[in-house]
């Protein structure tokens, strides 16, 4: 069965991701996203790990934070040695899409819902080295000629 990991930042991000959950079961799959209140019961519901929160609004610790969340991503990644690496960001998933393609893994990464007209950063971050670049608005084009559009996956 082959082994997917599933990655996003919580809050919109998180809730996108959580609509593919329906596929899940599919495959050898892991959750990975930010431990935080709302997030810890997922456990419950899905096989899960955790990366710190950080908000980039408090910049020195974020960046402590985002450095350990690298190291860890590399740690979950051997561990899991996921073939597929699913994200729709944002910035905990990019380290992560890094390494997979380092390792020669496939990466698919879905640009926002909330982005009609303008691209986010994770996800020009992540254009150049994902195998799959996947948006959910047709305008979306302009920024990512290479994508492909399948509709919202709402």
């Amino acid at each position: 069965m082959k082994k997917v990991m599933f990655i996003s930042s919580v809050g919109g991000h998180l809730t996108q991701l959580l609509e593919l959950k329906k596929i899940f079961n599919d495959y050898n799959y892991v959750l990975v996203t930010e431990k935080t209140d709302v997030t810890k019961d997922l456990k419950e519901k899905y096989k899960m790990e955790y990366l710190v929160y950080g908000s980039r609004e408090y910049l020195f610790t974020y960046i402590f934070k985002f450095t350990f969340n690298i190291l860890k991503s590399f740690y979950l990644f051997i561990k899991y040695r996921p073939n597929v690496i699913v994200t729709t960001g944002a910035h905990t998933s990019v380290p992560m899409c890094y390494i997979g393609r380092l390792f020669r893994r496939k990466v698919i990464f879905i640009e926002s819902y909330a982005k009609r007209n303008s691209p986010t950063l994770s996800g020009r971050l992540v254009y150049p080295i994902a195998t799959t670049f996947i948006i959910q608005w047709e305008s979306m084009k302009e920024f990512y000629p290479k994508a492909k559009y399948f509709g919202g996956i709402y």
